[in-house]
Parts: structure tokens; sequence; C-alpha cells
């Protein structure tokens, strides 16, 4: 993409008015570094908190001593997407943006943003390095490989059976055995499912729920269209919702919860079971994670599609982006990429951080038992279904969030669907 009027028109399709100025101001430090001879620029998600964080962070800096090569590092959260598209306007973006494939990023390739990669995934020699799966995941529908797939989750279930034990149940398969567990847990006074009601956490969990009656075309158009009344599977869904809701099956008030929170009831066993994503789950004390076993939320026990209790597989983490900045770097960019994708360093973001990773690999983190349980269920024990994210538009999150939110509370199925819906047509 070039200079001028090409970048106005990519910002002008998906940031609009209005956020500028104020944005640019954050990119200051990443410019005046990355300008120096012979520097690149990243730009990363992998930054504060989040699991693999400080490993990126000495990866990098190795890297930097090795090759007596400066690597600027711009960090940012949620709001990574819309900064690297405001510092394109001004054509001052980062050479690299390690950011999720979901939403706003959906678009960067096919408005120019980034460049597409599959070429150089051959001329590189990753190929053989990454999943299979998730090349195809982050192909889009014209053959581009959009980005360089890097890290990767599963969204299990996580039980904590030393609290199933107190309430003299055993972990659940099907849904009828869900509410059995759930009265048994209330009746010790042991909070059942926790879940963040009013985030993005709940709203997986929703989706995950009706996938229970929806086979992956049907659920692709669901999603992509928001159209649930439509589908028969998706409205036996909603329904199928609700009588896990009014059962007691969710923790009392969860939709007032959030992922942070969910995870501070299950690490302090106030609640006995979690939907958690691998990267959350590197976060449960170890003295908490002995008493947890890892496997999927129970089956529908009548009219569902699953063979087994369902997981949600991505492999939509983090990817390597290129920008159209970065493209003009491609020497400089090759080795640093190709160091990322190296068995030490795949290693390294297993051992220290517990990642799952899009690079084939066969390394496994004691240190992180229920990530590396997650890691090895087979399709003998769990049925995967899709993250929704990669059909959702990105408009329509939000809507839908406030949407599941209410799903958590009172709502009826009829009320659940005609807000899902809205969401939708407000977008």
């Amino acid at each position: 993409m070039s200079q001028g009027i090409s970048r106005r028109t990519f910002l002008g399709a998906i940031i609009g008015t209005g956020v500028v100025t104020p944005l640019l101001a954050g990119c200051g430090p990443l410019m005046s570094a990355s300008s120096a001879p012979g520097a690149i620029s990243v730009h990363t998600q992998l930054s504060g908190a989040v699991s693999g964080a400080q490993v990126f962070s000495d990866v990098v800096a190795a890297y930097q001593r090795a090759n007596d090569q400066t690597v600027a590092l711009l960090k940012n959260g949620s709001d990574l997407p819309i900064v690297f598209e405001t510092s394109a306007l001004a054509g001052k973006e980062a050479d690299i943006a390690m950011v999720n494939l979901q939403g706003r990023t959906l678009s960067w390739t096919r408005l120019e943003a980034t460049i597409p990669v599959e070429d150089l995934l051959d001329e590189w020699g990753l190929r053989d390095k990454i999943i299979p799966e998730a090349i195809e995941e982050w192909t889009d529908e014209h053959g581009h490989l959009r980005a360089f797939p890097f890290t990767r989750t599963n969204w299990p279930v996580s039980f904590n059976v030393g609290l199933l034990d107190e309430a003299g149940v055993q972990l659940p398969t099907t849904t009828d055995e869900l509410i059995v567990v759930a009265d048994a847990l209330r009746s010790k006074g042991i909070g059942p499912v926790t879940v963040g009601g009013s985030d993005w956490s709940g709203q997986k969990m929703f989706l995950q729920i009706l996938q229970g009656f929806l086979t992956k075309e049907e659920a692709s158009r669901a999603f992509s269209t928001g159209k649930l009344s439509e589908s028969p599977g998706a409205i036996a869904g909603v329904e199928h919702f609700v009588e896990l809701r009014d059962a007691g099956v969710f923790v009392d008030n969860v939709q007032g919860y959030t992922s942070d929170s969910e995870l501070t009831q299950f690490n302090t066993r106030k609640a006995a079971i979690v939907p958690a994503m691998s990267s959350a789950l590197a976060l449960v004390p170890l003295e908490r994670a002995a008493e947890v076993v890892v496997g999927g939320w129970p089956k529908p026990s009548r009219g569902g599609v699953l063979a087994h209790p369902s997981v949600i597989q991505s492999y939509n983490g983090h990817g390597i982006w290129i920008s159209t900045n970065g493209a003009e770097k491609l020497d400089l960019l090759k080795p640093f990429i190709q160091n990322l994708y190296s068995p030490e360093v795949t290693k390294e973001f297993i051992l220290d951080s517990g990642r799952d990773m899009s690079r084939i690999t066969d390394v496994v983190s004691t240190d992180f038992p229920l990530v590396a349980q997650a890691s090895q269920l087979t399709t003998d024990q769990v049925t995967p279904v899709m993250l929704p994210d990669l059909l959702i538009p990105d408009a329509v999150f939000e809507p839908m969030i406030r949407a599941t939110a209410m799903a958590y509370g009172t709502a009826s199925v009829d009320q659940i669907i005609e807000t899902f819906e809205k969401a939708y047509d407000a977008a």
C-alpha cells in the first residue's frame, strides 16, 4: 500500500474519523527507536500480565544481543488494532504487528495494511514448522495467508474434583449430569459454573452452548448473519441455555462477573467449574491445579449434535503480521521471524509461560499442568467446536456481549434471540 490516498482510504474504511490525533501520540516512542539504521519495530499484545509477555521480551533481548540489532517494541493490549491502524495513516506503523486474528484485523490484508505472507512461508522455510490447520485458519477466502500463526489456544472446561468429591458427585459429561452436580455443589455452599457473564468470556460460553445443537455449517451461517430465529438448531441452543441457567448451573449473579473474577472465584475454591482458555489456565496456582481435571463442556443430554463434551479450539491467537513498512525490510525481518519459530524459542514459550504454540512441537510443560492437560485432549474425549470470532463482524462484538450478558440474567428465549439479532442489525 502506497503513501497518501490509499492509506487514507484504508483508515477511512476501518477507523473512521475523530481518533487519529490522540492515538498517534501513543506511537511516538516506537517511531524514534525504529528509525535507526538496521532497526526493526514490533507492535505486540504480548505485554503486561499476558501469559508469555516476559518470555517474548527476553527472546527479543537475546536476539538483539546476538545480532547487534535494535528491535523497538511498542506494547498495547486490546487497543492495539486501532493504534496500529492510526499510525498507518501517517505511514509510521510498526514493521511487525503481533495481534489476534479477529474483528478489525480480519480486513488488514485485504485493505493492504499488511502484506500476505504465503510466499514468504515457503521462502523462509516455515511451512513445515507450523501446524497445517493453523495455516488454513489464517488463510483468507482469496488464498492469502494473512500472517504467520504464532500462538494458539484451547478453551476447555476445568473441574475442581476436590470440590466435586466434597459434594459427593463426579465429573459430568452430559448436561443432565451437570444439573445434578450443580444442585449438589449448591447444597454444600459451593458455586457451580463461574464465567464472565458480563464480558467476552460469557459470550464464548453462550456461543459454545449453542454449538451443541449446530453443525459446523449451521453454526457458521448463524454466527456470520446473526439470524438465530431462522435456525432450528440455534433456537434449540438458546432454549437449552435458558434451561441450564434456570436450573442454577451458573453461579449467582453471573451476569455481573468478568473473565478476571471468574478465575479468582475458581482459584479461591468458591466455584468448582470454569470454562477458561489455556492462557488463563497458565495463571492457576499449582496448589489449585493439583485438584483440577480438564475436560469439555458437557454435551446436551437430548437433541444435540455432539459425540462428546465440547472444547473450543482455535489457532487465531497472536499472529506475526508484516506491515507495508515492514515489506521494505524483509531482509531484516526474515532472521527475526525465523528465530521466533526456532525450537529453542518455542520450547521457552511452552516451558516458561505455558503458551500453546502454532509451531509443531512435542514439548509439554509440567509447570503448567492444566495447559498440558488441555493440549493432550483427544477427539475420543472431546468434540472441538469453533471459536466464532472469525465470523462475527467487528461492529457486532460489543452489542453481542450486552445481549449475552442479558441472557445470563432473566431474559426469555424470545428476548435473547431478539436482542442478539438486533446486535447485527445495528452494525
